[in-house]
């Protein structure tokens, strides 16, 4: 089962998935973000009660934290979901709405700079994971995000990997050092 709120930042995730042997895909369907962190919840009792494996959560770093809490319900019941959050730094969703709604930045655009990037303060998803109880790491390479995907799936309960991408606001946010699971 894959949860796909990754948003902009899964845009080669359907073209990567295509050879894939057939699995169950949640996504969003529009309107609102934020529902990626409950839906795995739910995703996994579900499987679980059907004998199935871990659920994967791909998710957008701003819209997880709309849901984050579910990460303790995760914790809690012992839940087999990986979440991995794509952490860029920004509610790019929201700039891409922004520019479909025509809205244009004010002045020299900080206000809008403020409202639509997460560095200031930077998020720190491995932390924020470990205060709900789940095992957290961060990566910034390919082969580290292959490595702990791989080994999330021998995990029992939840596991969260942050995906540290390529800054779009000019910083490179959080605590990249902290890369193995509490």
């Amino acid at each position: 089962v894959v949860v796909d709120e990754s948003l902009t930042s899964g845009g080669s995730y359907y073209d990567a998935a295509a050879g894939s042997p057939a699995f169950q895909h949640l996504c969003l369907t529009g309107g609102a973000i934020g529902f990626g962190p409950a839906c795995a919840a739910g995703a996994a009792v579900a499987a679980a009660a059907h004998g199935r494996r871990r659920v994967i959560n791909l998710q957008a770093d701003g819209s997880a934290m709309y849901s984050l809490q579910a990460l303790w319900t995760q914790a809690r019941e012992r839940l087999a979901v990986t979440t991995v959050v794509c952490a860029n730094r920004a509610y790019s969703i929201l700039k891409l709405e922004a520019q479909v709604q025509g809205v244009k930045a004010a002045g020299d655009g900080d206000a809008m700079r403020r409202l639509t990037t997460l560095d200031d303060p930077p998020l720190d998803f491995v932390a924020l994971a470990r205060g709900y109880g789940v095992p957290a790491v961060s990566v910034v390479t390919v082969g580290e995000l292959e490595r702990e995907l791989k080994a999330s799936l021998a995990v029992e309960g939840p596991y969260l990997i942050e995906a540290v991408l390529a800054p779009e606001a000019g910083t490179r946010g959080a605590q990249a050092g902290a890369r193995r699971p509490a």
